[in-house]
């Protein structure tokens, strides 16, 4: 060890030793060893992540561009199923069962977004609502959209920032064009606590020879000692049928009736007379060569820019 005299002034004016026990002249002079490193560098995290790196395949922005092919570049609208008829082809002859769809003051309402929200969506609204019966936190989002009321609220999901139109914009049925191809959602008529019959479609027990009172019972639910003496799970046994989400894909659009505000859809749609059903383009065809804003938007927007430049 060098002598005081030798150290500079500023550890010449140290206190006595006996003051500061954990303070030796050998840690001012020269390094020990030990598990933490002497100059620490920056930090480096465990996820390869960066702005010069590619996107890692488990996070958040691949999961949005994997998304990206299967979402629709639009938003879809909220219909109300009227009934079934059938339309007739007067070259051909051919009868086709349709389902009319009545679209009722379709209304963009609000807007998710992948910064706030981390994803894409519209929400439309759709029918009427009176204030009386809207609580004070909806007619606040509905105020702050500047629309009515509405008594139903869904969302769209989309691909990206372009298939969101302006709040308020009103979705008419010339969203759609006859000739695309929709896919149809909504949940499908509740049928109540139904037995093995009626929802699996079990033939039941004969209808004579010693058989008593149990032609519709379901009949042995499992094994009664090799299997564990237990029923396995998944059985199809009674229960509730029916009322869950229901999606029928590839309905080609037979008609647009502006002035009614009516979709009619080939083909059958899930649910009730009177039910909710949501429209969008379907996901297995070709996406429609349609603007993602409405047309009347469009036109109002050129004559403004015409009245601009005049």
């Amino acid at each position: 060890m060098p002598p005081l005299t030798s150290l500079p002034s500023s550890l010449s004016t140290l206190p006595p030793t006996f003051l500061t026990p954990r303070l030796s002249l050998l840690t001012l002079t020269q390094q020990t060893r030990s598990i933490r490193s002497i100059t620490p560098g920056k930090k480096t995290s465990r996820f390869d992540h960066g702005h010069n790196l590619p996107t890692l395949l488990s996070s958040p922005a691949a999961a949005l561009e994997r998304k990206a092919y299967t979402l629709p570049p639009r938003t879809g609208l909220l219909g109300m199923k009227k009934g079934m008829s059938a339309v007739y082809d007067a070259s051909t002859g051919v009868r086709t069962p349709v389902t009319i769809l009545q679209i009722d003051r379709a209304q963009v309402v609000a807007h998710k977004t992948r910064r706030k929200n981390g994803y894409w969506a519209v929400q439309v609204g759709s029918g009427l609502k009176t204030p009386q019966n809207t609580t004070r936190p909806m007619l606040g989002h509905f105020a702050t959209a500047g629309v009515s009321p509405k008594r139903h609220l869904v969302e769209f999901r989309v691909k990206d920032a372009s298939g969101l139109p302006a709040v308020g914009t009103l979705l008419t049925p010339r969203w759609f064009k006859e000739g695309q191809f929709v896919d149809a959602r909504a949940d499908c008529r509740g049928m109540g606590f139904a037995g093995g019959m009626k929802r699996w479609g079990f033939g039941g027990q004969p209808a004579s020879h010693g058989v008593s009172k149990t032609h519709r019972s379901m009949g042995s639910s499992g094994q009664g000692q090799g299997g564990g003496s237990r029923v396995y799970p998944g059985k199809k046994m009674a229960g509730n049928m029916g009322g869950q989400r229901v999606t029928v894909q590839n309905l080609k659009v037979v008609r647009v009736d502006e002035g009614n505000g009516l979709v009619v859809v080939s083909g059958c749609v899930p649910g009730p007379k009177k039910g909710l059903v949501m429209i969008q383009d379907a996901l297995k065809k070709p996406w429609p060569d349609m603007p993602k804003v409405p047309v009347d938007v469009l036109a109002r927007e050129a004559s403004k820019q015409e009245t601009a430049t005049a």
